[in-house]
């Protein structure tokens, strides 16, 4: 069968992370996404990655994955005709500029809507495309404050510390693959034009934020951060076993909680007026996690986690980029793949597609193209059908 998203075609504008995460993440499923890098300003995430080879960084790798890379002139006349002729093939322009900025090229929604009525364009901005904030810029490390997802990480009374991940931006990719695809399924399904879908970093944080609204709102409760725990969630914890490592153990349900209880050989915890409820768990929170913190204390990890998987208990440990890459059920299910980046000429491992179908499966067809342009060719002479020497010229005249 071919890809779920097979014979969708969507304009890739915009540079680093939130708008490609969308972009790769509608190619992964089949798209034909079509990435625009203007010719003299390649898309920075070309060099992010923390780590290198010969001063090659594999941020783009993933992210560029399954994508046809072309470079275009924007800001030139020249250049916006091109992109309107892109535009009457495509079903989607996805950019992630600052609001503003299509419509000062000349190409904002009403120019694209005219040109394609079907046409879905999904913009991905730091606070949305309305409100006083709407023209800042930003970033997913200010979004997480600002959305309200910062202040609930790390420990009472200490710095918020940022997740060492863009998760803001991340979050942000996801919402715009759903508004795309709520879009295009409105569409079909109307028979009617296209749609703007408009996603926020910051909104997209909040989003996450689970009933910390409703609780403020009703009764003035400011959630903070619990370190390693939930507050009022017990027992649901790190523990630290006896080789120094650590395990997650998470048994808060009551029937859950029952287990862990036979299997720590203290069944009568459960029936414990202290401990015998989620409530009353969670009022006696620092009892019961030093009660489970001394019983891991004494089990290495690996005993103890075979021990509370056959007592049906939640159990897990923290694991390291080297023990994802190990970890046998991520290898079953194909969530460690190889990518073949012609920048170092050889196969590097990125994350498999999310989520799986069984009968329309994403997959990682290629890896970031290793130079903008790369597709130039086949985009501008085969799509669009411009004769070589045409092609040569806008070369020369810095178009693409």
């Amino acid at each position: 069968m071919n890809p779920a998203l097979d014979g969708v075609r969507v304009l890739e504008l915009g540079t680093l992370i939130a708008g490609p995460f969308c972009g790769r993440l509608l190619a992964d499923q089949g798209a034909d996404v079509i990435k625009i890098e203007a010719p003299d300003r390649p898309d920075p995430l070309r060099d992010w990655g923390q780590a290198e080879v010969d001063g090659h960084h594999f941020f783009w790798t993933v992210h560029a994955r399954n994508k046809r890379c072309i470079t275009l002139d924007l800001r030139s006349d020249r250049g916006r005709e091109l992109f309107l002729d892109l535009v009457d093939t495509a079903d989607v322009v996805l950019e992630s500029f600052r609001p503003g900025t299509l419509e000062r090229w000349g190409i904002g929604p009403d120019v694209l809507s005219a040109r394609n009525p079907r046409i879905v364009l999904a913009r991905v901005s730091g606070y949305g495309q309305t409100g006083p904030h709407s023209r800042r810029p930003g970033y997913a490390s200010v979004a997480e404050a600002v959305g309200g997802m910062r202040h609930l990480n790390g420990f009472p009374d200490e710095p918020a510390p940022r997740a060492a991940l863009s998760l803001g931006d991340s979050l942000a990719g996801m919402f715009a693959m759903q508004g795309v695809l709520t879009a295009l399924f409105s569409r079909e399904r109307d028979g009617g034009p296209g749609q703007v879908v408009d996603v926020s970093l910051a909104e997209s944080c909040l989003a996450m934020l689970e009933s910390t609204i409703p609780d403020y709102s009703a009764t003035g409760h400011v959630r903070g951060p619990g370190g390693t725990r939930l507050e009022g969630l017990a027992p649901s914890n790190l523990y630290r076993c006896a080789d120094d490592r650590w395990l997650i153990i998470a048994a808060n349900q009551d029937t859950v909680f029952g287990r862990l209880c036979t299997a720590m050989g203290q069944p009568e915890l459960a029936a414990d007026p202290r401990f015998a409820t989620h409530t009353a768990r969670g009022r006696n929170q620092d009892e019961i996690d030093a009660i489970v913190g001394d019983w891991a204390a004494g089990h290495d990890a690996d005993a103890l986690t075979a021990l509370l998987e056959t007592a049906g208990v939640v159990v897990g440990p923290v694991n390291t980029v080297a023990d994802v890459v190990l970890d046998p059920q991520f290898l079953a299910r194909d969530m460690l793949v190889p990518h073949h980046d012609e920048a170092i000429g050889r196969d590097v491992l990125g994350p498999g597609v999310v989520p799986k179908l069984d009968r329309t499966p994403g997959s990682v067809r290629w890896a970031g193209p290793g130079h903008p342009g790369t597709h130039n060719t086949e985009v501008y002479t085969g799509l669009l059908r411009l004769g070589e020497d045409e092609l040569e010229q806008l070369v020369a005249d810095r178009i693409v």
